[in-house]
């Protein structure tokens, strides 16, 4: 009998227990820990272009019968993409909500404008636990991206050149820019932009369009050859490129030719040869190469040079030369210009000499005596008939 009474609180006790479980299995069903905060927003697939800015309003719910206190945060978003989370004017990382009861706050999500196209996904986590899926579907190829280029960088010429460039000036953004142009240049360099043929120191350029930019810089004086680098930039308030031209100054050409005492004047006897001394001063800042000479005169008059050129004359030296006129036997006295000319084929110098012609002795001495006989003849003429 003692066994019987034991067998039935045995099995009372098992029954009792697992009423006890299943009720505990099912407060637990109706209360799940893993649904006790929900993530809540009413667009969960979006599709916009790039560059666009996506504003979520997103609720934290607590579902739970505690305050429930989680980290804000997302996970997968695209690189280069970026985003903020606020909420009553601040940027938080962090909600707690009272049981029963929601929390807003915002997302906001910056997509750039070099995105490939395509759907992109992200979540946003509450805890760690608790995830919002995400879609972003960007409907068109983008890029945020400013191309500056040329296809020649680099000119080459002497000290008083002009150096123009041809860019080309390509706006891959989705939206309208407003460029600013400017140069890099040191101090004594003038650099010019024009578009359009206008001269221009900004240019608007409409979305996925390109402008072609002309670049004209001229060098400061007596600049030393060399390479010189000027970076040239265009730019807006968000984007900019940039192109490095290089010049490269060969020297300037310059020569002066004179006497060596600066005297540009002489005289010579009809008929005769006058040797007179030259000096050529390279007054550049580059060697001179294959100096020639020439001349212009009076006609019938000859020029010859001593030497008939110079090969080479360094920068800041001089080369001594002579010229042997010889004037026309016929001339008649008085003063004659002589342009003597030193050339090269980048550069020349020209001295006007003023040459004084004198009669021959020879000839002085003939007219005298040619005075003499006239004034014999009205002598003896005179006397012969002055009687009568």
């Amino acid at each position: 009998m003692e066994d019987f009474y034991m067998s039935i609180r045995t099995k009372s006790l098992r029954l009792f227990t697992s009423l006890l479980l299943g009720i505990f299995c099912l407060s637990s069903h109706a209360y799940p820990v893993t649904d006790s905060v929900t993530l809540y927003t009413p667009y969960t697939k979006i599709s916009v272009p790039p560059g666009q800015s996506i504003d979520y309003a997103i609720d934290v719910i607590n579902n739970g019968r505690e305050i429930k206190t989680v980290d804000i945060s997302l996970a997968g978003m695209p690189k280069g993409w970026n985003y903020t989370l606020k909420a009553g004017g601040w940027t938080i990382g962090q909600i707690s909500i009272l049981p029963g009861e929601r929390k807003s706050f915002s997302l906001n999500v910056g997509v750039p404008y070099k995105v490939n196209k395509g759907s992109y996904r992200f979540k946003v986590l509450a805890g760690g636990s608790y995830s919002l899926p995400l879609v972003v579907s960007i409907s068109e190829q983008g890029t945020f991206k400013t191309e500056f280029s040329t296809e020649q960088p680099n000119r080459e010429g002497q000290a008083n050149s002009s150096f123009t460039f041809n860019a080309v000036l390509k706006n891959q953004t989705a939206d309208k820019q407003l460029y600013t142009l400017t140069a890099n240049a040191s101090r004594g360099w003038n650099v010019a932009f024009k578009s359009n043929y206008q001269q221009v120191t900004s240019v608007n350029i409409e979305a996925n369009s390109t402008q072609s930019i002309e670049i004209d810089i001229k060098p400061p004086e007596n600049i030393e050859a060399g390479r010189y680098k000027i970076p040239i930039v265009a730019s807006t308030n968000t984007s900019s490129s940039s192109i490095e031209l290089e010049v490269v100054i060969t020297g300037s050409y310059k020569m002066e030719l004179t006497s060596p005492t600066g005297l540009l004047s002489t005289n010579i006897t009809a008929g005769k040869y006058k040797r007179v001394e030259l000096i050529v001063n390279n007054t550049g800042s580059s060697e001179l190469a294959d100096i020639k000479f020439d001349f212009s005169a009076p006609s019938k008059w000859d020029v010859t040079f001593d030497p008939k050129k110079v090969d080479k004359l360094q920068a800041g030296k001089s080369a001594k030369v002579f010229a042997t006129i010889k004037a026309d036997k016929k001339a008649i006295p008085g003063d004659y210009v002589t342009n003597l000319e030193a050339k090269t084929p980048e550069t020349s110098s020209r001295a006007s000499f003023r040459i004084s012609v004198e009669t021959a002795m020879l000839w002085g001495w003939i007219g005298v005596l040619i005075i003499i006989a006239a004034l014999g003849s009205v002598y003896y003429l005179f006397r012969k008939y002055g009687r009568r």
